[in-house]
């Protein structure tokens, strides 16, 4: 394992075709927007759960990346597991059974390590500050929110056979190019674990993790491009919104926009700060 030395600032852009990104509860479910803007959202959360089920799937039974805030986990349980380890019950003080258990929850969670974590159980609450921090991700433009009328062939109740098929909605958008912004602090890296092997996952991540989480609901969603600034110092070289004003994203059509081909992503590397490079991986 090698130790995270320079600070990352990311550029993730992705994009969704007939699809709903990122429903919202409290609006039935429809595509977050802007409510001044009508530009469209994505939040950081909804972002982070689609790496978790990614690094889920494809680190299954590896030891070390385990994922702490999934799908019908008890949080409890799993804090309490750790405090009944040798490693920390050695410690009689109350404050260094915690800094212990949040070590061996760092070590086993690929999540906690990478994203940090809230640990609210009683008597053992503590917090992991991540390196890794991700902005609400928001669309070049504003976005058309599309309603559709559906039905159903089947019933539930024999009761139900002979009447009327149950009418539903259903609701997309035809298409919307989002933005999203991301820091990696390899400080903070450095407390929690995470390092270059977990950076490689998290970048495999953002790449493939919209191919392992498909459904009806979300249409087409593509991750398009992921620009990063790599950082020659822990601390960094620049301030972050200098190099993320660097990628201009143009568009290429009058019409509105339906791909990703309607757009163009500039980047202006002749103006890139002494000290940061800037890679493309996708």
């Amino acid at each position: 394992m090698s130790e995270l030395k320079n600070r990352i600032d990311f550029v993730y852009i992705f994009d969704v075709q007939d699809g709903n990104p990122n429903g919202d509860p409290d609006a039935g479910n429809l595509p977050r927007v802007d409510a001044e803007t009508g530009m469209g959202l994505v939040t950081d959360v909804c972002l982070k759960r689609k790496v978790r089920n990614y690094v889920q799937v494809v680190k299954e039974g590896t030891a070390g990346f385990d994922i702490f805030i999934k799908e019908k986990a008890v949080l409890d349980n799993l804090v309490n597991e750790v405090y009944v380890t040798e490693e920390v019950k050695a410690h009689q003080d109350k404050a260094e059974q915690k800094d212990a258990a949040k070590k061996l929850l760092c070590d086993k969670y690929f999540d906690i390590r990478s994203f940090g974590a809230v640990i609210a159980t009683k008597e053992k609450q503590g917090q992991v500050r991540g390196p890794i921090q991700m902005t609400f991700a928001r669309s070049v433009d504003s976005i058309a929110t599309a309603e559709h009328s559906i039905t159903r062939m089947a019933v539930t109740k024999e009761a139900d056979v002979d009447k009327e098929r149950t009418m539903g909605r259903k609701s997309t958008v035809p298409y919307g190019l989002y933005v999203c912004h991301g820091f990696i602090s390899a400080n903070l890296a450095k407390q929690t674990g995470f390092d270059e092997t977990d950076l490689d996952l998290f970048w495999d991540a953002l790449k493939n993790m919209f191919d392992v989480d498909r459904s009806a609901a979300r249409g087409l969603m593509s991750a398009q491009k992921l620009i990063v600034f790599k950082h020659d110092s822990v601390l960094g070289n620049a301030p972050a919104n200098k190099l993320f004003d660097l990628v201009r994203i143009e568009k290429a059509t009058e019409n509105a926009p339906r791909s990703f081909k309607d757009y163009e992503v500039k980047i202006d590397k002749d103006n890139v700060p002494v000290g940061v490079t800037v890679e493309e991986l996708i």
